[in-house]
């Protein structure tokens, strides 16, 4: 069995946000494959980890992308322990990648969750130019590429010169196989919860709420979507709100609840809802990268409106009808969308033959043993 280290460079355990959760459940369907063994910060609750081996070795502030001590440590470990790989969670630490790389010849494998300046720059920080020239570095630096999107590979194969045969597309992935036979039950679970009518559409919009661009589309379905959906009085639903952050000014929500509007919080059981829904909104304008609540919404049987941009990275041939994309900022249109969308047909087996995590380890596996 091939010995494999990863590198984890913020706390993932447990899972809060989209990006998180995506660490979490690469490593656990990876730790069944090969011999697994993680360098990460020490916020982290490493009991949840119950099939690799943790090293709580990185520094808990910023400087600890800059940390030289990592350099010798690390180098000192891979060769003690004979790893095989090391892969790197995100291009942040392509330097030191590059330096360890020079030191022991471990093969060197980054793992992008977005083309990450890109991602900064769509949010308006000042310092993405420098971000780009450093991820594109790296990148090429590197022996092997596990990219989120096509789209992400695409481009970093036609615009930065990255070598195609070192690239591999490595989604983020989903826990179920196929479409979701309890859908009628989870539906009546979140209905009696909430006290929703049977006539009623489940509507969900998930994310982390202090993250500014999910926070803009919630901003979004509160004064542009729902507006609209209420001037539609022969379509019956309820909104369902479901994260953690949301700001303290917002006040729980409290002066939407006429409007059909529900805030449930953090719930420890997203997967209910998922299953429950009818329809899942995205209408998501900056951040870059795929949504991942999308591609988990969909998996669990919801039919997903989104904007273009939302809608970016997905597969979008094996989606279906399960998937409906408006153009950006037509809000109009998008609740359109909502009132017209059939939310009863399953999800194609093609989405699962591609988004389930069993499949893309497999996919994957060969870059690692090879």
């Amino acid at each position: 069995m091939k010995k494999i280290l990863v590198i984890a460079p913020y706390p993932y355990l447990p899972f809060f946000s989209g990006g998180q959760k995506f660490i979490a459940q690469f490593l656990d369907y990876l730790s069944k494959e090969v011999d697994l063994t993680v360098i990460s910060v020490a916020k982290n609750d490493f009991s949840l980890a119950k099939t690799y081996k943790t090293i709580p070795l990185l520094k808990k502030g910023f400087t600890r992308y800059i940390d030289g001590s990592l350099v010798k440590k690390i180098s000192q470990l891979v060769q003690q322990e004979k790893f095989d790989a090391i892969i790197w969670e995100h291009p942040y630490y392509g330097w030191l990648a590059n330096r360890i790389k020079k030191r022991t010849g471990v093969k060197t494998i980054i793992h992008t969750h977005n083309i990450e300046y890109k991602r900064f720059r769509s949010t308006g920080r000042w310092w993405w130019p420098i971000l780009k020239w450093y991820e594109k570095w790296a990148l090429k630096k590197a022996d092997g590429l596990f990219f989120i999107t096509p789209e992400d590979r695409e481009f970093a194969i036609t615009t930065w010169g990255i070598a195609k045969e070192k690239s591999l597309d490595l989604p983020f992935g989903v826990e179920i196989k196929e479409f979701p036979a309890d859908k009628l039950t989870n539906r009546a679970i979140i209905t009696q919860r909430y006290n929703i009518n049977n006539d009623e559409r489940i509507i969900l919009f998930n994310g982390l709420l202090n993250y500014k661009p999910n926070l803009d589309a919630l901003k979004i379905i509160l004064d542009e979507i729902n507006p609209r959906l209420l001037n539609q009085p022969s379509f019956k639903y309820k909104i369902i709100i479901c994260g953690k952050g949301l700001p303290e000014e917002m006040n729980e929500l409290k002066t939407y609840a006429d409007k059909n509007i529900i805030y449930a919080g953090f719930v420890d059981t997203i997967e209910t809802y998922f299953t429950a829904a009818d329809i899942f909104l995205n209408p998501v304008l900056s951040g870059g990268g795929i949504k991942t609540k999308m591609v988990e919404a969909i998996a669990f049987g919801a039919t997903v409106i989104s904007t273009e941009t939302g809608a970016a990275g997905i597969l979008k041939e094996a989606c279906g009808q399960k998937l409906q994309v408006v153009r950006d900022n037509d809000w109009q249109s998008f609740a359109a969308s909502i009132t017209s969308a059939t939310s009863t047909l399953p999800t194609p087996n093609a989405y699962y033959t591609y988004y389930y995590w069993g499949n893309i380890i497999s996919n994957v596996l060969p870059a690692l043993t090879n």
